[in-house]
């Protein structure tokens, strides 16, 4: 194995996996529907009043329905992705679907063989979690292949973090346990998503309130506005901000 010499150049400039948060009704499903050639796989029923490409997925078997139909479609496409963007909305609905298949993953244990519950959450010690983190990751890689870039939705909650010995909160991705934090640290950006009047903002400036980062350059330690509406209410979308370059509506 020969060693390099000199830097490797910059191989990605948008991010892959890219991971959106925030309050509910705060605009997220409505701006990432606006991203052309992006399909949407709404797992919260939230996406009826938008205009997108869209699946609905009420279930595990839903989902795996879903993934088969992208194989089929990514296999005859010569193993290239099948749309630019995959939307998975939201985190909270899919850490919920995912339980049978955290059980089945626990169940394919030998200590968890004679398991007979449904909720691998309730085993001992919190040792389930290991499972539906197993689980969410198995989901959550399984679509990588068939998106360019892959989007994840999700609400916020309130963690509580200690910080020069005081104790604040700060918004988080809303997963339980070492989940978020586990998955955040995955994304290539993390952006906590807002309204102010009649804009919508993406920020990816981290500070003592919100727990965001970005690793591509360009939107590193920045607060972007993503849609604005003018009076008749008619929205204007800026994703070439953040993938770039892109054709929007």
């Amino acid at each position: 194995m020969n060693l390099p010499t000199t830097k490797s150049p910059v191989l990605e400039e948008n991010p892959k996996f890219l991971i959106l948060f925030g309050k509910p009704k705060c605009g997220k499903t409505t701006i990432t529907a606006a991203l052309e050639d992006a399909l949407h796989i709404d797992m919260e029923n939230g996406s009826d009043y938008v205009e997108a490409m869209k699946v609905k997925a009420n279930s595990m078997e839903e989902l795996q329905e879903i993934k088969k139909a992208l194989q089929d479609k990514f296999t005859s496409n010569g193993n290239k992705p099948v749309y630019t963007y995959g939307v998975l909305d939201t985190a909270t609905a899919l850490e919920d679907m995912i339980l049978p298949l955290a059980k089945k993953l626990y169940k394919d244990t030998p200590m968890g063989k004679s398991f007979s519950g449904n909720d691998v959450k309730k085993l001992p010690n919190g040792a389930g979690y290991l499972y539906v983190r197993e689980a969410f990751h198995k989901v959550i890689n399984g679509f990588i292949p068939y998106f360019k870039y892959l989007i994840l939705l999700g609400h916020t909650k309130e963690k509580m973090i200690n910080k020069m010995g005081k104790e604040l909160s700060e918004n988080a991705l809303d997963l339980s346990g070492k989940l978020e934090r586990i998955v955040s640290a995955k994304a290539d950006a993390l952006g906590y998503v807002y309204r102010s009047k009649n804009k919508t903002l993406i920020n990816f400036n981290g500070g003592d309130d919100a727990v965001v980062e970005a690793r591509p350059e360009h939107i590193r330690g920045k607060e972007i506005v993503i849609a604005e509406s003018d009076d008749a209410g008619k929205m204007t979308f800026y994703w070439d901000k953040i993938y770039k370059p892109i054709t929007t509506k």
